[in-house]
């Protein structure tokens, strides 16, 4: 149920009776049982209302996977034949099939094809989302009660009619607050009686549901917001006959910032076809329609698609033009796929975006997407940010983003269905505002990312206050931190990194490390020791003294580290008594060593050599103390 935390009187005594929306609203504000685990499960609409400062953990209902979607299908009908020819039906529309993550959209493609397969004049099979919604509704409408059936038909396909455009008229008013859920006052001022009309149409009764709020009052809801957003669209379809009524749409849609009205101008665009005139006739009986110039604005929105949209606007235009049955830019660009000659130079800027589309459209996600193959001169590239849904493997690097492109990342983190699980950002300009988005995004519940480069030491111009936010969000944490930019690793940088060492890789190769990064370094793995397997410090400066806190480290018995690099670091045989005694403590976890290109000399390695020789030695790999330690004879290294 909908609520407002702040209207509600704070209550902290569990021994006196009050109301239940004040004990909710005070179980969630912590002020009664605080220590209690509160789990809420409502839709949305309602949850959103919760500050985010009281929600610690959200948990969401995922929708079917590839997999799921055709389970569903073939758990639905004993006649596997049936489901196999529906299942090819809506595979064979892509668009179709990505609906069918929606378990409401599967029970919707269900309802419609079954009837429409066990027909024998099988040419209205719906092949857009318009067409599917509107079968629906026609099947919905017909499903009478018997016992009104002889008396009554006439007055069901009236009130039928009358009814829709009832809830149309309520859907529309509500889309643009979001409200998914109404009360018996809403009903009243749109002149609905649900009793009455559950008696007339199976509309009601599938479409439109009765539930109880608090106090056990009535509420009431459409069981999928994509129902309203299509009875919205047919209302204002129906209703409103100016010549501008599909620009205005396009418009206002492209203008929302969260994408709110990106279906519904699916709908309603798809509604102004003659295909779908046709099948409103069987809906509705004779209806009298606005006819609207589909060419011109087919044309209007390619023109759009050009300009400098937000991508994921522009691929809902992408989808409008195929409610619409053009594809003709998408064509173009497959048939420059098609050729192998694709040339990111040779696209034009709406090409470009059509590209995007094909990609995000394919049928296999994709394993590797690496944007550095599709840079531009004049920095299009980045209309194919939306790509990095579809993908595992997201190599952004050196790839001029920047804080304005981080939006188009933030909705591919939040995905629930995004297969990305390793994001390559080094050597962008992100900056504050734009790290502070992506960190938002790396908290939401849908992100599994598993490994985000460079977002530590890569980013310029990024506060690390900022970056600990980033990490603080990240629900599995990032298994690596690695930099190649040669950054300055201060002991200010390197604490920062140690608060994050329940990482498994720290890749610090040429971040001119000294001797103070070292201490900052050793102190982090005694405070987190368990999870660190691999440190990369070569190429760096921490003197012997450095090495020899880490060194001290190693004989912890919680410590995992199990490979250190500290090759090209300028060592001496200062460092190597206290190397030598952590190989010998029998719980040191260290398996491969790498000190090449150092100057330990004989003395260090003969030291070395005595830690080699005890029992208590793991040590598997050493590399290059044979050959690649100068100043050292041949007889002490034997």
């Amino acid at each position: 149920t909908v609520f407002r935390l702040r209207e509600r009187e704070s209550w902290f005594d569990v021994t006196k009776k009050t109301s239940l929306d004040v004990l909710l609203t005070n179980l969630i504000k912590g002020n009664l049982l605080p220590s209690a685990l509160l789990w809420i499960t409502s839709r949305p609409a309602a949850t959103n209302q919760i500050p985010a400062k009281c929600v610690h953990k959200v948990t969401e209902i995922q929708g079917f996977s590839d997999a799921k979607k055709e389970e569903y299908f073939r758990k639905r009908f004993s006649d596997q034949s049936l489901a196999s020819r529906i299942i090819t039906h809506v595979k064979s529309s892509r668009s179709l099939f990505i609906m069918c993550h929606i378990p409401v959209f599967c029970w919707i493609s269900v309802t419609v094809l079954e009837r429409l397969f066990s027909e024998t004049d099988r040419g209205e099979i719906p092949r857009t989302l318009t067409e599917m919604y509107t079968h629906f509704l026609i099947f919905q409408s017909s499903l009478k009660n018997d016992k009104y059936m002889e008396n009554y038909e006439t007055k069901l396909n009236e009130y039928s009619k009358e009814f829709l455009l009832k809830l149309g008229k309520l859907a529309f008013d509500n889309l643009e607050n979001g409200n998914l859920i109404f009360y018996e006052q809403d009903l009243t001022e749109n002149d609905i009686d649900v009793n009455e009309a559950s008696v007339y149409s199976g509309v009601c009764t599938e479409v439109f549901k009765e539930e109880y709020g608090l106090y056990q009052d009535k509420v009431y809801c459409f069981v999928h917001l994509s129902i309203q957003e299509y009875l919205a669209a047919l209302y204002m379809f129906l209703s409103n006959s100016s010549a501008d009524l599909l620009k205005t749409a396009v418009n206002q849609a492209l203008e929302s910032k969260n994408g709110h009205l990106d279906l519904y101008l699916r709908f309603l665009l798809g509604l102004s076809t003659d295909s779908s005139k046709t099948l409103l006739q069987r809906l509705l009986g004779p209806t009298e329609t606005s006819s609207h110039n589909i060419k011109e604005i087919t044309k209007y929105m390619k023109e759009k698609i050009k300009n400098n949209l937000f991508p994921e606007r522009t691929i809902n235009l992408f989808q409008c033009l195929n409610e619409l049955g053009d594809n003709s830019l998408v064509e173009e660009v497959q048939r420059y796929l098609d050729s192998g000659s694709l040339s990111a130079e040779d696209l034009s800027p709406a090409q470009y975006s059509a590209l995007a589309f094909v990609m995000l459209m394919s049928d296999e996600e994709l394993d590797v997407f690496d944007l550095k193959k599709y840079i531009r001169s004049d920095k299009e590239h980045w209309r194919l940010l939306p790509v990095v849904k579809n993908s595992r493997t997201a190599l952004l690097n050196s790839c001029n983003l920047t804080d304005k492109h981080c939006k188009v990342l933030t909705s591919a983190l939040r995905s629930n269905f995004s297969p990305l699980r390793e994001l390559d950002l080094n050597n962008n300009n992100m900056k504050d505002s734009g790290v502070k988005l992506l960190s938002a995004a790396l908290g939401d519940s849908h992100c599994k990312l598993e490994i985000l480069r460079s977002v530590l030491l890569g980013i310029p111009n990024c506060k690390l206050e900022t970056l600990r936010s980033v990490l603080m969000r990240i629900p599995h944490y990032t298994e690596e931190i690695q930099s190649h930019l040669f950054n300055t690793c201060n002991g200010e940088v390197i604490l920062f990194i140690g608060e994050f060492l329940s990482l498994s890789l720290c890749r610090l190769s040429g971040c001119r490390v000294t001797e103070e990064g070292c201490s900052s370094l050793a102190s982090a793995l005694r405070s987190n020791p368990t999870h660190l397997r691999e440190l990369d410090l070569s190429y760096n400066h921490p003197g012997d003294s450095g090495v020899k806190l880490l060194s001290t480290v190693l004989e912890d018995p919680s410590c995992k580290l199990e490979k250190l690099k500290v090759d090209w670091c300028d060592l001496t045989d200062k460092c190597c008594e206290v190397l030598a005694s952590a190989l010998r403590s029998n719980s040191s976890p260290l398996r491969e060593l790498d000190l090449s290109d150092n100057d330990l000399q004989d003395s260090g390695v003969k030291m070395v050599s005595v830690g080699l020789g005890d029992s208590h030695c793991t040590l598997e790999i050493l590399r290059s103390v044979l050959l690649g330690i100068p100043h050292c004879k041949l007889g002490v290294v034997r």
